[in-house]
């Protein structure tokens, strides 16, 4: 059901109307809401209608609920051929580039420890080169941060 109406809710709705009503008049207030929701439906279908041939041959399939965002959402991307859920996840994921990132690092710092003839692993340090003399002893900036 579009509301939520537990059976207990109808019932009570039912009660009320009967004695808002009477048993006498309540066919008729039947017959005047079964009219009025009638008209009101085919008032909706004739929009419709008039919409998608204002529109053309080509939205002649157009449903009108399938513009809702939530629908839309759910019909192209959550389902069907177009861009799913997975893609736009591995899309958003930076844990590919961050990865590229580190390989590019660890590639560089290999490379110069190559050149310089240490290992980059931290031992005797008789192999490690030394650092520039106007080069702080710390890794980081005092004055940056």
């Amino acid at each position: 059901m579009p509301f939520d109406v537990s059976p207990l809710d109808l019932l009570v709705l039912g009660i009320l109307i009967i004695l808002l009503f009477g048993p006498d008049k309540l066919p008729e207030a039947v017959q005047k809401a079964t009219g009025i929701l009638r008209k009101v439906r085919a008032f909706s279908e004739a929009a419709k209608e008039d919409v998608r041939s204002e529109l053309g041959p080509e939205f002649k399939d157009l449903e009108l609920e399938d513009l809702h965002p939530k629908t839309f959402v759910r019909k192209h991307l959550l389902d069907g051929d177009g861009l799913g859920i997975e893609e736009i996840r591995s899309a958003l994921d930076p844990g590919a580039e961050l990865a590229e990132l580190a390989d590019a690092v660890n590639g560089e710092s290999t490379e110069r420890a190559a050149r310089t003839g240490s290992t980059g692993r931290t031992g005797s340090g008789a192999n490690r080169a030394a650092p520039p003399e106007h080069a702080p002893a710390h890794g980081y900036d005092p004055d940056a941060t």
